[in-house]
């Protein structure tokens, strides 16, 4: 190639009117589909319901402790995804504080899990991250 042909094409205007906002950009980055945020997904919403109440009737029925026995199940939301979910739960009363319901949630951690993955009905059963809030909070937004 020349070196006037080259002078040339750097001179030449572009091949459109005006430059918009995505000229210059990779089709392959502009054009990739975005991930689905996995907190909205209709199945999500759904497992997290089945596994608040199976935890509401784990506590209910199952746990023989008297301190498990008054908690409340608040809210379950994937933790980040539907593999782990976070269930938040206060006691209905004041009588135990947030040290003791964390260790009794310890030791029924089996108990507790078990009884969603018999509710849900999934190949793995998710993790519990247990988080308990004091009597008398409100509940998170």
């Amino acid at each position: 190639m020349s070196f006037e042909r080259k002078r040339r094409r750097g001179k030449q205007p572009p091949p459109c009117d005006q430059l918009g906002p995505d000229d210059g950009i990779d089709p392959r980055i502009y054009f990739r589909n975005e991930p689905r945020r996995r907190g909205d997904d209709r199945k999500v919403r759904q497992l997290c319901a089945q596994a608040a109440r199976a935890l509401q009737f784990a506590f209910a029925g199952l746990c023989r402790d008297p301190i498990l026995q008054q908690l409340d199940v608040v809210s379950v939301e994937p933790a980040p995804d539907a593999r782990r979910l976070r269930v938040i739960v206060r006691p209905c009363g004041e009588g135990a504080s947030v040290s003791e319901v964390q260790e009794r949630l310890a030791e029924a951690y089996p108990l507790l899990r078990s009884a969603v993955a018999a509710e849900v009905r999934r190949r793995r059963a998710p993790e519990l991250l247990l988080q308990v809030r004091p009597f008398g909070s409100e509940a998170p937004s």
